[in-house]
């Protein structure tokens, strides 16, 4: 079920990419706003639903209390997102100009974004390591261990 989760979060990281990339593609396009950032928009109520399944899924694979939590962290991100754009619209919303108020509000949209990337990154990078099987160590034991254990002074030992 670990996999399962390594696998998700990945997913989302990578959705997170394609959400950039459809919003650079949208900043370029020749089409009215509403047309050209409608995948944009589409694909940001997507990364909601996807990391209520990724925590669902963390959560039956037992991964830490931190770690469900961030998951859920880039879900309320994600809305922040969408409050971020409203509240940019009521300021900047003057017709065909925007303001300069508007403008600076939705800068935080960009920053906001990167949040997100960054937490997802932490996040794949956390669940990473807590799939994969502890190593084994090995330590040269000094007499005082060896005769605890009953084994030979010197004699090397697997620790976990």
């Amino acid at each position: 079920m670990r996999k399962a989760f390594v696998g998700l979060a990945t997913l989302l990281m990578l959705t997170v990419v394609a959400q950039f990339f459809f919003a650079a593609s949208g900043a370029f396009d020749t089409a009215p706003n509403d047309e050209s950032f409608q995948t944009h928009r589409t694909l940001g109520y997507g990364i909601v639903l996807f990391a209520v399944l990724t925590i669902l899924v963390a959560a039956l694979a037992r991964m830490p209390g931190r770690l469900i939590g961030m998951v859920g962290l880039v879900a309320g991100l994600v809305v922040v997102q969408g409050v971020i754009g409203a509240i940019a619209k009521a300021f900047g919303d003057t017709g065909d100009s925007t303001t300069t108020a508007g403008q600076l509000i939705f800068g935080l949209h960009a920053v906001n974004g990167l949040v997100i990337l960054a937490v997802v990154g932490r996040i794949v990078r956390r669940a990473r390591e807590l799939s994969r099987p502890p190593a084994l160590t090995w330590r040269a034991s000094t007499g005082d261990d060896a005769r605890a254990s009953g084994s030979a002074a010197g004699s090397a030992q697997p620790t976990s």
